[in-house]
């Protein structure tokens, strides 16, 4: 319970003021930039080009596996962000600022860049425009807490796939159909939960643009185009959308 108390007050410590560390959004970039250009180097190494639909879904396939950890975060430290929603509800009150891009200004130390409840803090933030995630009984926190723990092995086998072609074509296919089926699936069911609970009642017009369809359609519209890639991977059991 004291460490518990001291982690949540070193938190808020951080929030309120610049220190030591890299701003989470420009850490959250560097990551996905990072995975990304290890498979869109190792294919250049391999073969010598580069592909667009390839660093696409290079790109895709790492930010979903940033949000998976995320939403591993998201099962294992709830009591923590129902009680840091809190915080950052006080928090605007106070100051009027958008706690997201405080969450998103906010210092990380080296040290804490795995920490679960550094991470946290970002459902906790965006529980303000739908505060779904701070409920389990909601359809917004189970499909992401699934999202986090079913697709991180087929994301790394597609992404491998895509990079090396080291699966035939047609399984890679299957494969990809299946997982972005479910994404497009998901995403779109998400969007219909959130309007039918009538949530985008309690925010602006621009935050629910910016928060909640925008980052949302990216797992809609990409998705679409990975059906339309395993199709073709499908019928013409090669890697030629891809490139190679």
């Amino acid at each position: 319970m004291g460490d518990d108390n001291h982690d949540r007050a070193a938190s808020r410590r951080d929030s309120n003021k610049s220190g030591p560390g890299i701003p989470a959004g420009l850490l959250v970039a560097l990551i996905v930039a990072a995975l990304a250009l290890f498979g869109i180097g190792t294919r250049y190494h391999l073969s010598g080009d580069v592909n667009f639909v390839h660093c696409l879904f290079s790109v895709f396939f790492s930010l979903n596996l940033l949000i998976c950890y995320w939403e591993a975060c998201l099962f294992f430290r709830h009591d923590y962000i129902e009680a840091r929603a809190g915080y950052w509800r006080s928090r605007h009150r106070e100051t009027g600022r958008t706690p997201a891009v405080e969450f998103l200004a906010t210092r990380v130390p080296l040290r804490r860049i795995l920490s679960p409840r550094v991470w946290a803090d970002a459902w906790a933030t965006y529980s303000m425009f739908d505060a779904s995630y701070t409920d389990r009984r909601t359809l917004g926190f189970t499909v992401d807490i699934g999202n986090g723990f079913v697709t991180p092995i087929p994301t790394l086998i597609l992404y491998a796939a895509y990079t090396l072609g080291f699966l035939p074509a047609i399984a890679a296919g299957i494969i990809g159909a299946m997982l972005f089926w479910q994404w497009v699936y998901v995403s779109s069911l998400y969007w219909v939960s959130f309007f039918v609970a009538g949530r985008q009642a309690y925010i602006t017009r621009g935050e629910l643009y910016t928060y909640v369809i925008a980052p949302n359609a990216i797992w809609i519209l990409i998705p679409l185009l990975g059906l339309y890639v395993s199709v073709r991977l499908i019928l013409e059991g090669n890697y030629g959308i891809l490139g190679f």
